[in-house]
């Protein structure tokens, strides 16, 4: 018997998402166009999250989807499923965009769920950086590898699906199985741990430079 596919798990979401960035990274823009239908919302969230400039957040957006015709061949559904690649993507090109233009990052939450707690992505009041801005100047570091070790497995499983996979407080209860309420507050530990973990970090980093 041969082995199963790589996606023979997925949702079936996801199984034709792959199949249509299999199929752009051939050319055939119909594909391409039908996976901006099915994912473009989703990735305008994200974008929305990290510059909330609705403006600049649709400029960004146009640059993802560039950026994705262009990269479809080399997706790999042994590496990522195909949301969670996009949306790499598109976090990316958004954190791109602001340290370009030399701003803080400022965050804000998409979701219309009454119960969210916005103030959890907002920079802070002091101008001191926030959890999420220290979060993305790390993303490459490997301060944030061993800051992430720190936190139990709840919180990096909750903190991923809401940054890295895009995904609102809501949408992390539903697919982890658990109180809207429980993850809401793995999520704001992670963030205030990983906040105090990089500031600690980057005071020692600067230690030694001096």
């Amino acid at each position: 018997m041969p082995p199963p596919s790589p996606n023979a798990e997925w949702s079936a979401k996801s199984r034709e998402l792959s199949q249509l960035l299999s199929r752009a990274g051939l050319g055939d823009r119909a594909a391409f166009a039908t996976l901006y239908e099915l994912t473009s919302s989703h990735l305008f969230a994200v974008v929305l999250r990290i510059n909330r400039d609705r403006a600049q957040a649709e400029d960004i957006l146009q640059e993802v989807y560039v950026n994705v015709w262009r990269a479809a061949g080399g997706f790999d559904a042994a590496q990522s499923q195909p949301l969670t690649w996009l949306t790499s993507i598109a976090r990316n090109r958004a954190i791109d965009s602001l340290r370009r233009a030399q701003t803080q990052p400022q965050f804000q939450s998409t979701t219309t769920d009454d119960d969210e707690d916005p103030d959890v992505y907002d920079t802070t009041a002091d101008d001191q950086p926030g959890p999420l801005e220290l979060l993305s100047r790390a993303s490459d570091a490997r301060a944030l590898s061993h800051c992430m070790q720190d936190l139990n497995a709840p919180q990096r499983q909750s903190l991923a699906l809401a940054f890295y996979d895009g995904l609102s407080h809501a949408e992390v209860a539903e697919k982890m199985g658990q109180p809207l309420g429980t993850v809401k507050s793995w999520v704001r530990r992670a963030l205030l741990s990983l906040k105090a973990c990089l500031e600690n970090a980057a005071r020692r980093d600067e230690a030694k430079g001096g």
